[in-house]
């Protein structure tokens, strides 16, 4: 039996919700990078760092490629780079609401302390 569309994408999401994770999409973004520079960037326990990976490879977010001794990390599509970027977009309209929001209720507080 096939897995609904919404389960499929809740499972989709669920890969992504790791910071970990994350960071190594947004290291990627700007292009292929061997583990050893993912490790510095990140600053996480190597084996951390590879159970990570492990999850991005198997859900197909990036791929990996063996140059000598080193393996090579990229995005699988440029449309990982895009859900980020539309990740940012979300968030910073949101806390955009959030400080809108913020100074309506700090008004009142203003007009009190002013008088």
């Amino acid at each position: 039996m096939a897995v609904p569309l919404y389960q499929a994408k809740a499972e989709f999401f669920r890969t992504l919700g790791h910071p970990v994770r994350i960071r190594v999409l947004e290291l990627l973004q700007d292009g292929p990078r061997p583990v050893r520079d993912l490790l510095g960037a990140i600053e996480v326990e190597p084996s951390n760092l590879s159970q990570q990976l492990a999850v991005l490879r198997r859900t197909q977010l990036v791929t990996a490629t063996r140059e000598g001794n080193t393996v090579v990390y990229a995005l699988s599509t440029p449309d990982v780079a895009e859900l980020l970027r539309a990740a940012r977009r979300i968030l910073t309209e949101m806390i955009t609401d959030q400080e809108a929001l913020l100074a309506e209720l700090r008004e009142p507080e203003r007009r009190a302390h002013s008088a």
